[in-house]
């Protein structure tokens, strides 16, 4: 049974450029890690949750934010792994520098006996549309295209 993920691309238009906002994850296993790490804020669904609800409480604990606006469904992809992720994109403004995230605790290093608590996301930036691309998990690619595909027939 694969596991469920949903989540929140916010975006922005800029001197005509369309930006995202993306998330890095937290941790030891990603900090050394960039292209291909960055995610948009999801988290998986809690039993029987609607998944936008999901997306909406995942966005504000890894970020901080509350969003707010009209939710646009980009539709699910499945990742490598074989997890679901189900978005929706939102229009917003928000400096990253102000992420607040929720954290986990991992026993770190590996049998160490020690835990340690980590951020869930331990920076947040907002990419144009074409860097956000090179950054983001590559099957999460398709919800940028989704995107603008969406915002070029809105206008």
């Amino acid at each position: 049974m694969p596991k469920h993920s949903a989540g929140l691309l916010l975006y922005r238009v800029r001197d005509s450029k369309l930006q995202v906002l993306l998330a890095h994850p937290g941790g030891p296993f990603h900090a050394r890690k960039d292209l291909g790490a960055w995610t948009i804020p999801k988290g998986e669904a809690d039993p029987g949750e609607d998944f936008l609800a999901t997306a909406r409480r995942e966005f504000e604990e890894e970020l901080g934010f509350r969003p707010r606006g009209e939710f646009l469904p980009l539709g699910s992809i499945t990742q490598k792994s074989g997890k679901i992720v189900h978005a929706w994109a939102f229009e917003g403004d928000w400096d990253p520098k102000l992420i607040r995230s929720n954290s986990f605790t991992l026993e770190w290093p590996p049998k160490s006996g020690v835990q340690k608590e980590f951020p869930e996301v331990d920076r947040a930036e907002l990419f144009d549309v074409e860097e956000a691309r090179r950054r983001i998990n590559p099957a999460q690619a398709e919800l940028l295209s989704r995107l603008q595909r969406m915002l070029a027939k809105a206008r």
